[in-house]
């Protein structure tokens, strides 16, 4: 059964969500703040957390940043704020999804499955896969730089293998979304760059360039 932490300030979005996700075979943990919400984190973290971006005490983006320390699993924002700072903001704190409300809540499950597809990448044909000082195990899903280990979100090992797969060949960001969120962005690449710059940073900036009007690829 899937363990969901909901951490959601308004009472009646909070309660409305969870019974939701119960329907659909899901144990919900909630918490009404974000500190609350990081005490049920580390109390006992879940498969995937679902961060209302507006939270007393502490703000779901700080929320996720401090998951993040810790932890690796999916989190999903949740929030009415749509602008384009908000929603990079999330994801460079280190979100895997952003989801608007009012949201269905079968959209919102959708999102979370997808997610969680995500965390559990499949094995690929070749167990070992190398470029340069960059080394992916396909079988232990790890990936070493000059060695030493490089931790990745889902998201992050799932964008790394798909850019593996096809190296030097450019994957546009539709072919990118489609394939690693599982669903169209609504039109919206925001989420793909992003992902992009915070993969960058871990495993080299000049590691995946940019093809300026096409996309990204992994230089061989």
């Amino acid at each position: 059964m899937t363990d969901v932490l909901l951490v959601e300030d308004d009472p009646v979005i909070r309660e409305a969500t969870g019974m939701a996700l119960e329907l659909y075979g899901m144990r919900v943990r909630t918490a009404s703040d974000g500190l609350g919400g990081l005490a049920e984190f580390r109390v006992r973290p879940p498969d995937v957390a679902l961060l209302d971006v507006m939270l007393p005490h502490l703000d779901g983006v700080s929320l996720a940043r401090r998951i993040r320390e810790t932890g690796e699993i999916p989190i999903i924002m949740i929030s009415a704020r749509s602008d384009a700072i908000d929603v990079i903001n999330a994801l460079e704190a280190g979100a895997d999804d952003y989801v608007t409300k009012p949201f269905d809540a079968a959209v919102l499950h959708a999102r979370i499955r997808a997610v969680l597809r995500r965390a559990a990448v499949p094995e690929r044909a070749s167990a070992a896969l190398s470029f340069g000082d960059l080394a992916i195990d396909t079988e232990s899903m790890e990936v070493r730089l000059r060695g030493e280990r490089v931790a990745l979100t889902p998201t992050e090992l799932k964008l790394l293998l798909e850019f593996a797969a096809d190296p030097g060949i450019v994957l546009s960001r539709d072919t990118l979304l489609q394939r690693v969120w599982d669903y169209a962005w609504e039109g919206d690449s925001r989420v793909v760059d992003v992902h992009v710059q915070r993969l960058r940073a871990k495993i080299g900036n000049d590691r995946i360039e940019t093809v300026r009007g096409f996309g990204y690829k992994l230089r061989r």
